[in-house]
């Protein structure tokens, strides 16, 4: 009889990967840190070799976030537009990190810059997903007012993804503020209705109402651990699962 172990199949098929842009900053007060880039790069590629298929969402915010800057001379229309190109170029990075970890990927925005990257569309997506590539999904929804947490979610529901990772700096959803309160307790499981009768901050308000509609599991995990994104693709590791 064998002893060899079994690999771990993936919990979920096809999944959305949605990281800050804060967490690319790994401990630099702006912008790119490339060994936290590549360590998060590493944590993808192993999640792809799960079997499962890998859509990310990065966001901007260790650039530019279009919220903070609005009113100081800029409407918001134009600061969230701003926002949306940073997420282009941490895309662009992570890209290139995860072709140089040895995983092919593409960079798809939502905001049309063909001479950058391909503009997105749901088909086109979804086919590089299906051929083995990882899809860095960048640009929000291409329309402001929306955070990346909502564009997240609605690429999720587009791609037809099984669930929504979120990559936080803590390990899941919390009865209080970890930071501040020690006898803050984590949960392992919860309902969206569970969630929204807590008024636990998951997601957005408009990010979690769509979550909600569409069915879609959160899972909320920290990304500071090596391996957590393929811990979480397998059902695996600290997390909270907000689920119908």
């Amino acid at each position: 009889m064998s002893t060899a172990t079994e690999p771990v199949k993936p919990a979920y098929a096809r999944v959305l990967v949605k990281v800050s842009g804060e967490a690319l900053m790994g401990g630099e007060a702006f912008g790119l840190h490339w060994p936290t880039i590549e360590r998060i790069a590493q944590d993808l590629v192993e999640a792809r070799g799960t079997g499962a298929e890998v859509a990310v969402v990065v966001g901007g915010g260790n650039i530019l976030r279009g919220a903070s800057v609005a009113g100081q001379g800029l409407d918001r229309a134009t600061a969230d537009h701003m926002g949306m190109l940073a997420t282009v170029m941490n895309a662009l990075a992570l890209e290139k990190a995860l072709e140089q970890a040895g995983s092919p990927a593409r960079t798809l925005s939502a905001i049309p810059m063909p001479t950058i990257c391909e503009p997105y569309a749901r088909q086109t997506a979804s086919r590089h997903l299906e051929r083995g590539r990882i899809v860095l999904l960048a640009g929000g929804t291409g329309n402001p007012f929306f955070t990346t947490d909502t564009g997240a979610v609605l690429r999720a529901a587009e791609l037809e993804c099984d669930a929504v990772l979120k990559a936080t700096n803590v390990d899941g959803v919390y009865t209080a503020d970890p930071k501040t309160d020690p006898t803050a307790r984590r949960y392992e499981r919860l309902t969206h209705d569970e969630a929204l009768a807590k008024d636990l901050k998951v997601m957005d308000a408009a990010a979690f109402a769509l979550a909600r509609e569409a069915k879609l599991p959160i899972v909320v995990f920290s990304i500071r651990e090596p391996g957590a994104i393929a811990a979480a693709v397998r059902g695996q590791g600290r997390a909270t699962t907000v689920a119908p």
